[in-house]
Formats: C-alpha cells, sequence, structure tokens
C-alpha cells in the first residue's frame, strides 16, 4: 500500500471548500463526518453520510496527513466535489432517497457501487451514478481519487419534460454504470471534464451567470442523451443503435416467462451467450445488469396488472405472481419505479374507471 499522503492539487484547494481528516476514528461509523453541510446547496442538509474503513487495524491509528479529503464547489444548480481516501472505505447514507444525482469519474482505483439490487463498478474508463438513499452502498479501493459532479433532481426531469413536451408519468432513473470509452457517453464524460475544468478557474464559466446557464442546459442534455435510463428510447437517444440481437432475444424471453422462476442461466441460453457476456452487454447497452432487467420487467409488469380497471386480483397477489413475496419491498421498489405504491395504483385506477 502506498504510505505517502494524498494531497489535493493546490489550484483546487485554493477553489474549493475543503474538509478533511487524519483521524481514522472519524471515519469508524459511529462518529460522522458532516458532509450533508457541503451538499446542503442540493441535498436535505440532514442527511448523514457514514464513512468506515475497511481495515478494523486502521480504526485507533492517528496520522499526521489526511487519510480523507473532499473538496467540494456550488455554482448555480451544480455542485462539484473532489475526493481522495487513503484507505479502503465503506460509504453509506442515511434518510430517504437523495433529492440529486451523482456522477462518479475516477481517476485513481475503483470504487463500487451497490443500489437497488444492482452493483456497478467504477474505473479510469467507467463511470457510476448514483442518487443516495436507503440500502446504497459505495465502496471505494485504497487510494482511491474522484471527481463527482451533483445534479438536483428536479433539474434534469425539468429538463426531460421540456424536451418530450409533457409531464412524466414516472419518476426518472438512471442506470448504475457509464462506459467512458464510446457512444454518446463519451460524449458526456467530455462534457463533464469541461464542468470539472470550469470549476478550478476563478474566472471562468462559473463567474459568469449567461455562460453558467449555458453550459447547464447543455450539461442536463448530455445527461438526457448520454447516461442510460427509463426514458432513452422515447428521447430516441439510444447509447448505441447496434444493441446486439442477444441482448433483445434475453429481453423477450423474461418478458415471455417473467411470471416463471427463470434463471439467468436460462436467459443466456435462450439469447445464445454466455451469462458473462449477457451481463456485460446489459451493463454496457441497458445501464443495468440483466438481474436487474428481468426484476424491472417484472415490475412494469406488475404495474400493467394492477392498473388493468378490470384485472381483479390485490396488489399483493398480483407482486407474489411476479416474484416479489416480501410486500414492503414490493411497496418500496414499485414507488421508486413508478411514483406511488400498489395500493395508490389501484385506488386510482379504480377510482377512474368508475368515472
Amino acid at each position: 500500500m502506498r504510505a505517502d499522503p494524498l494531497v489535493i492539487d493546490p489550484a483546487v484547494r485554493s477553489m474549493f471548500t475543503v474538509l478533511e481528516t487524519g483521524d481514522p476514528s472519524a471515519l469508524d461509523g459511529t462518529s460522522r463526518l458532516p458532509l450533508s453541510r457541503v451538499l446542503a446547496r442540493v441535498a436535505d442538509p440532514s442527511r448523514v453520510w457514514k464513512y468506515q474503513l475497511r481495515d478494523r487495524a486502521l480504526w485507533r491509528q492517528r496520522f499526521q496527513t489526511p487519510v480523507f479529503s473532499v473538496a467540494t464547489r456550488s455554482a448555480g444548480s451544480i455542485l462539484v466535489s473532489y475526493v481522495e481516501n487513503r484507505f479502503a472505505t465503506d460509504i453509506s447514507v442515511d434518510g430517504e432517497e437523495g433529492e440529486f444525482i451523482c456522477f462518479v469519474m475516477t481517476v485513481h482505483g475503483k470504487s463500487r457501487l451497490v443500489q437497488n439490487g444492482d452493483a456497478a463498478t467504477a474505473t479510469a474508463s467507467s463511470g457510476l451514478i448514483s442518487r443516495p438513499g436507503p440500502g446504497m452502498l459505495t465502496q471505494t479501493s485504497d487510494n482511491n481519487m474522484r471527481w463527482n459532479v451533483i445534479l438536483k433532481v428536479t433539474e434534469i426531469e425539468d429538463a426531460l419534460e421540456r424536451t418530450l413536451d409533457e409531464r412524466l408519468r414516472r419518476p426518472l432513473e438512471f442506470g448504475p454504470e457509464l462506459d467512458w470509452t464510446s457512444g454518446l457517453s463519451a460524449s458526456l464524460k467530455r462534457q463533464l471534464d469541461v464542468v470539472m475544468h470550469e470549476f478550478q478557474l476563478a474566472d471562468g464559466a462559473t463567474s459568469n451567470p449567461i455562460a453558467m446557464a449555458s453550459m447547464t442546459d447543455h450539461l442536463l442534455s448530455m445527461v438526457l442523451c448520454g447516461a442510460p435510463h427509463n426514458y432513452s428510447d422515447r428521447m430516441g437517444c439510444r447509447l448505441d443503435s447496434a444493441v446486439p440481437a442477444y441482448i433483445r432475444r434475453a429481453e423477450d424471453y423474461m418478458r415471455s416467462h417473467c411470471a416463471e422462476p427463470i434463471r439467468i442461466a436460462q436467459v443466456a441460453e435462450a439469447a445464445g451467450c454466455s451469462v458473462g457476456t449477457l451481463g456485460a452487454s446489459f451493463r454496457k447497452f441497458r445501464g443495468r445488469t440483466s438481474l436487474g432487467a428481468l426484476h424491472a420487467i417484472r415490475l412494469e409488469r406488475a404495474y400493467e396488472e394492477i392498473t388493468r380497471a378490470r384485472s381483479g386480483a390485490s396488489s399483493a397477489t398480483i407482486g407474489r405472481r411476479y416474484g416479489f413475496t416480501n410486500a414492503g419491498r414490493f411497496a418500496a421498489a414499485f414507488r421508486r419505479r413508478f411514483g406511488e405504491t400498489p395500493l395508490e395504483a389501484a385506488r386510482r385506477t379504480s377510482r377512474t374507471s368508475r368515472t
């Protein structure tokens, strides 16, 4: 393990607000860094971020140089942060689902995100998209350095509504992983690089409201076209038009058998590829794992049945039909995806059918 301290670039330090510590006890899961203060412009300031060093032997040591540093700067509706941690760290967050989306760009090391049953990894050639909330866990490597560009969910959804020229019926959801090496995702990465560069300048776009508004609008457009989300097809912004035929075959098989106890190996066999190829391709072309895609298809089918005026079955029965045996988890997943609980959807459908 590298022993020398991580040092935030002086140019970054001079323009950013810096929070750092050389005391691992501040990261032990009981003492908490007040990072929510730094995110107050885009998040609920009461939300508490918890950091815990993975190596328990380090918890009682003290270091003369920082083991964790975060430098932040906000302008307009964008917040940018540069984060360094010398030792592998687990990061979680208290509170309800956050009101912002974070785009993670790794400079050194790796980061792994686990959220909503999906896992994704960021390296120098791939990025992460996260929306902090219950059950989210980020695991960073030793000597990890990363940039974060943080946007308000409402800003992105407003831009999407303007693009589609209609109100959103379902909340916007992004896939967890980005391939920085190809397609519109590579264009998004270049735009994020521009944003990070401007935030390090005292007299750049961040100092000019007109330039800042223009840069923000361009970034929002690139986010909606360059990051996979549940409205990508509606926008006509596929990340790569040459989606392999076996991805489509896998999705067709999932839809045809989503009420059955199928395994991913069966899906791969029906698609005509290996399980590994299927998983890698779903992450690249659909922005989620193959298991995450099956979960989403089952949620969609449950939603269709619950909102069918004459289905007759209870929402709990429909949920169990598609493998959602825990009513609480089903309701939470349903609400994240559709903006209402199964019971609320059923009641809304019932009221509509009587009018």
